[in-house]
């Protein structure tokens, strides 16, 4: 369990943990295969996106205002 805090610049930082205060925004799952990602948001819908590096991940999170 983490929180993973975006900034205003883009940067953003992680912490062990939930962290603050969290006001349910929206739900999604990120399935990460290869350099492909999909992410599923049930307030976005359907993502599709490419990072550097290989990887096989999927995360569940929750967006939080």
């Amino acid at each position: 369990m983490r929180t993973e805090t975006e900034l205003e610049d883009g940067s953003e930082y992680e912490e062990k943990g939930i962290v603050g205060p969290v006001k349910f925004h929206s739900l999604y799952m990120r399935i990460w295969i290869g350099k492909n990602v999909w992410i599923i948001d049930l307030k976005e819908g359907l993502k599709k996106g490419k990072k550097k590096r290989n990887a096989f991940k999927i995360i569940i999170g929750v967006v939080s205002t």
